[in-house]
């Protein structure tokens, strides 16, 4: 599973509506190599499905990753700060036992 907290659904939906994207519109979630820990996270606006895709649904909003991904964020909630220390997307992954300072890359 996959999870959105509260602000994240908030600026999400805010996005989706200033970008004007159609209801058929999801966030895909994905793992990469790179990164100053070794993976890194990306996060898009989608509205494919492919067919190894996982889809989630929480808060109302739809959450997709590809397979492989999904063994790295398995049970991750996506979250928003606008806080004076930083502002934007961040995951919270009970899956990582290392992250680097920046928050966006990790290793498992």
């Amino acid at each position: 599973m996959l999870f959105v907290s509260d602000k994240a659904k908030e600026k999400i939906e805010q996005i989706m509506q200033e970008q004007q994207l159609s209801k058929d519109s999801f966030v895909r979630v994905t793992v990469a190599g790179g990164g100053c820990s070794g993976l890194s996270y990306k996060m898009d606006f989608d509205n494919k499905l492919n067919p190894d895709d996982q889809e989630f649904l929480d808060k109302g909003v739809k959450l997709v990753t590809d397979l492989r991904s999904f063994l790295y964020v398995c049970n991750t909630t996506l979250e928003f700060t606008d806080g004076l220390n930083g502002k934007g997307f961040h995951f919270q992954n009970p899956n990582a036992t290392r992250t680097c300072a920046c928050g966006e890359s990790f290793a498992v």
